[in-house]
């Protein structure tokens, strides 16, 4: 008996060193290093952020947060020990222990409920192994675990399972759970947030809060008796956190600032530049986009949008739900789910109609009441000209069960205000709103060196994704004139020139009917100075001007400014802004008249760095630069000593843009700009109170587009509305009315810091007094004379004794063009 027991015991032991030598032959030589586990890099979302670091988007399949171990809250670790692996920090990677537990489990109910796989096993499968049931895979996972606790610690180890696990809804790691679920930091989380995340590992489908809430309030209750049991939490913790409402959603990683259409430009250039690793890597773009700028336009082109849909009437409630005579709240949530917030105006259902009255029900759970100065502005919408009778009551307007939209409304400050009285103007009050039909675009550029500040493609993003800064092909209409006048500059015209403002009538082949283009105001008056011209926007002025510069001419001086030539008509439609371009095309040619003629190329995207802020790209633009354009210049501004050598090279390291027009040629576009706001067809914009701005309306063909392009010596913006299927915005709503608001809104809050920056007045411009009659030299003591700017080699000669002598004679041309306002 006791030889059979040493043959036993001697087999037993010959068989466990076979295995063992077996595992060294067979599995170890197949694991992998785990040195690559110290330089592991999760894969981690793009985000976009802007100049200022605030957060505006993030993109990726995965949504990670990676944390130190050092951040994370003690009770979370405990959670998910009481929850996983209990023996951590005793085991070395395998808990023989449990194994044995789980087999016995096994074998006794059939049933696998308890599990053996340590959290060192569960981060060897998750980084090293394919989830396949094999005894192979199984063999290696522990093999592996025990090799890993060999070469980390027990906090390396739980680093990288809390960042690695996935936890359902796309969340991988604690830190992204948090702001899934909660939509908070790690640090945040309450005890029964803490218990329901930990319970997630081991069947994130299964026991996942927003799918089957049922089953993760069980297993949120089986980690918190697990808590309790092992002493992590005492029973009155224990007892509160069972007794939290199981409260989650979905959460988006929480944009600071509003721009979407911005994100989404970004997604695509490192889709383009990156591929698939650019939604992987962890990349951080830093954009050129001003946090407090690009909110200030949403609201701005928002505002404007709600302000012209407004002044055409109420089209009526968005959709109708039939409600029962006394609905629970959970139902009239329900009816509101489809219908999320849109640029700032919330869906809302009408439960009660009174006199002069509306209670309504919010999506966001509130009950409100609408009162009359909500209401009255609500007269039936017909067309884009008329509307129907103001409404006398609520009944008039909305009924019982109607899907209707509401907005907070924070009236003006009042103009005139005694300081030694308190005010009793509201705080505000709720009105009823509807998302516009009309749509818009706002883009703000760096006029020096083209850096994006702020952009708007529309109303809202969710709305519709289509960005009308870069996309949206309309005609620009008289906001297109600035760029034939500045040819005009260029080829023997002054500001005093002179063209006859009068009636014309082109017999143009190819065209049905005669053209007979008109001014805005159907008045004419007859031979003006192109400043007088440019200012009012006179539509006869820049026909003319245009056939006597030559089509051939203005189109190639035009497209020094950026505009493709084959997208160019070639008539004299270009003169009133036949052409087609987007408000990118439109405020880039803009910049060269606030820089002082340079050609710049926006950019969007400032600087390209890993997770650890390592650079990978750094944008280098051109920059519009007077100085370095004399320094290159032979012999111009040599430098004294090495010293002031080494400063020019410093400043030499952006190159410089190429010229679109001369710096006099600038210049004096600019001040003929700035009279269309002092004097022209922007005077609104004299609110402002600012020496410095300059700008040009725009309206299409039948007020099919409203425009406005507008600068000081730094900061370009053009604002554009219109309807996304072409359609008159109505006989007022020129680029004066429509567009021009949401310029000033923006830049009224953009500049009110900043000092004036006017465009410094080149060399080689002389200002002398001119007869407004003639456009000549006054003669001395000429009481009606006027100061007038020109290029050296164009000042005009002194008037004559015989009479007065204008600058441009009228006459007919053949060519085809459509009718524009201002």
């Amino acid at each position: 008996m006791l030889r059979l027991s040493f043959y036993l015991v001697l087999l037993i032991s010959v068989a466990t060193v076979a295995a063992g030598a077996a595992v060294m032959w067979w599995v170890i030589p197949e694991l992998p290093s785990i040195d690559t586990l110290r330089e592991v890099k999760l894969q981690t979302p793009l985000r976009v952020y802007s100049a200022d670091g605030a957060l505006i988007g993030e993109f990726g399949v995965m949504r990670r947060k990676p944390v130190a171990i050092k951040d994370v809250p003690p009770l979370v670790k405990q959670a998910f020990l009481a929850a996983e692996d209990d023996r951590f920090y005793e085991h070395p990677g395998v808990d023989w222990m449990a194994i044995v537990r789980a087999g016995v489990e096994l074998f006794r109910t059939r049933h696998a409920r308890q599990g053996g796989s340590t959290i060192t096993m569960q981060v060897a499968r998750n980084f090293f192994l394919s989830p396949e049931r094999t005894f192979e895979r199984k063999l290696k996972e522990i093999v592996l675990a025990m090799k890993i606790e060999h070469e980390l610690s027990k906090d390396e180890i739980l680093e990288l399972y809390l960042n690695k696990i996935f936890l359902g809804q796309r969340a991988y790691g604690v830190g992204a759970a948090a702001q899934v679920y909660f939509g908070v930091d790690l640090n945040e989380l309450s005890i029964a947030q803490i218990a329901l995340i930990a319970g997630l590992p081991k069947a994130p489908s299964k026991v996942n809060p927003i799918t089957n809430p049922v089953a993760a309030k069980q297993r949120r209750a089986y980690v918190l008796r697990r808590m309790l049991e092992l002493g992590f939490i005492d029973k009155p913790r224990y007892d509160a956190a069972l007794d939290v409402p199981l409260e989650t959603r979905v959460h988006g990683q929480d944009s600071e600032v509003p721009a979407p259409y911005v994100a989404e430009m970004v997604r695509a250039y490192m889709q383009d530049h990156y591929g698939e690793k650019a939604y992987s890597t962890g990349y951080r773009v830093y954009t050129t986009i001003s946090s407090a700028a690009q909110a200030k336009a949403v609201e701005a082109l928002q505002g404007t949008l709600v302000d012209y849909d407004r002044r055409h009437g109420y089209r009526g409630a968005e959709a109708h739900a039939e409600l029962d005579a006394k609905p629970d709240e959970t139902a009239l949530a329900e009816a509101l789910e489809a219908y999320p917030s849109l640029g700032g105006l919330e869906s809302a259902l009408v439960l009660a109609v009174g006199e002069r009255e509306v209670e309504v029900f919010t999506a966001s759970g509130q009950r409100l009441n609408i009162g009359w100065d909500g209401l009255g502005w609500a007269r039936r919408y017909i067309d884009q000209d008329s509307a129907g009778a103001a409404p006398k009551r609520a009944a008039d307007i909305v009924q019982r069960g109607d899907v209707v939209r509401v907005q907070w409304v924070v009236p003006p400050p009042p103009k005139t205000q005694e300081k030694d009285k308190a005010t009793t103007q509201p705080a505000g009050y709720w009105r009823l709103a509807q998302v516009p039909a009309v749509e818009g675009a706002l883009v703000s550029i760096d006029s020096h060196d083209g850096a994006v500040l702020a952009l708007v493609g529309g109303f809202d993003f969710e709305k519709s994704k289509f960005n009308r800064v870069t996309q949206a092909q309309r005609q620009p209409g008289s906001n297109f004139k600035p760029f034939i006048y500045s040819a005009a500059l260029d080829h023997g015209f002054t500001a005093a020139s002179f063209i006859n403002d009068a009636p014309i009538v082109f017999d143009a082949p190819g065209l049905e009917n005669e053209w007979r283009p008109e001014n805005y105001t159907r008045k004419y008056y007859g031979p003006t100075r192109l400043r007088d011209a440019l200012a009012n926007s006179r539509n006869l002025v820049s026909i003319r001007l245009l056939r006597e510069l030559g089509i051939d001419t203005a189109v190639e001086h035009v497209s020094r400014f950026g505009f493709r030539p084959d997208k160019l008509p070639r008539n004299l439609s270009l003169a009133l802004g036949s052409c087609v371009v987007t408000p990118l095309e439109l405020v880039t040619g803009y910049a060269a008249f606030s820089n002082g003629g340079f050609r710049i190329t926006p950019y969007f995207v400032a600087r390209i760095e890993t997770p650890e802020g390592q650079r990978v790209a750094t944008a280098n633009p051109a920059v519009a630069c007077a100085e370095c354009e004399q320094r290159a210049a032979p012999g111009q501004n040599e430098p004294a000593d090495l010293e002031a050598m080494q400063a020019q090279q410093s400043e030499a390291e952006a190159p410089t843009a190429p010229r679109a027009i001369d710096k006099q040629n600038a210049w004096l576009m600019y001040s003929m700009l700035k009279d269309v706001v002092t004097r022209g067809t922007a005077q609104s914009a004299r609110s402002m109170k600012r020496p410095d701005i300059a700008g040009k309306t725009g309206t299409t063909n039948d007020q099919k587009d409203a425009w406005f392009s507008g600068f000081n010596g730094r900061i370009v913006t053009t604002t554009w509305l219109g309807f996304d299927q072409t359609a008159p915005l109505g006989k007022v709503e020129t680029g004066a009315r429509a567009a021009l608001p949401m310029w000033i809104d923006y830049m009224t809050f953009v500049l009110k810091d900043l000092p004036p920056a006017e465009l410094e007045r080149p060399t080689g411009l002389v200002t002398t007094r001119i007869d407004p009659r003639t456009g000549l030299l006054a003669n001395a003591g000429d009481p009606d004379a006027i100061l007038e700017t020109f290029r050296e080699s164009d000042v005009p000669r002194a008037a004559t004794a015989s009479g007065s002598t204008y600058g441009s004679a009228e006459g007919q041309s053949n060519g085809a063009a459509t009718d524009d306002l201002f």
